[in-house]
């Protein structure tokens, strides 16, 4: 196993650590491993080959669903926006 898979371990194990501990942690520790898990992510698809990469991609978004959602809710918002801006002239 290489060593980048290994800090993706230690990541999980983080981060489900984060998610036993009282909920006023949850939001901060989520932008701790979102700020440690990019350049993690492109190190283990560097390593290990871009289908690992995506199947790391997919379980690191399992564990952080609530950011990801939140995310997605303001891409769409803004979406929105200027979609109706776009109309409008």
């Amino acid at each position: 196993m290489s060593w980048a898979l290994l800090l993706g371990c230690v990541w999980v194990v983080v981060a489900t650590v984060i998610a036993l501990m009282p909920q006023r942690f949850h939001w901060r520790g989520a932008a701790v491993l979102i700020a440690l898990g990019i350049p993690l992510l492109g190190l283990i698809t560097w390593e290990a080959g871009p289908l690992v990469g995506l199947i790391a991609l997919v379980a690191s978004m399992s564990v952080l669903r609530w950011p990801v959602l939140r995310a997605g809710q303001w891409l769409a918002g803004r979406v929105r926006r200027n979609g109706a801006a776009l109309r409008e002239d």
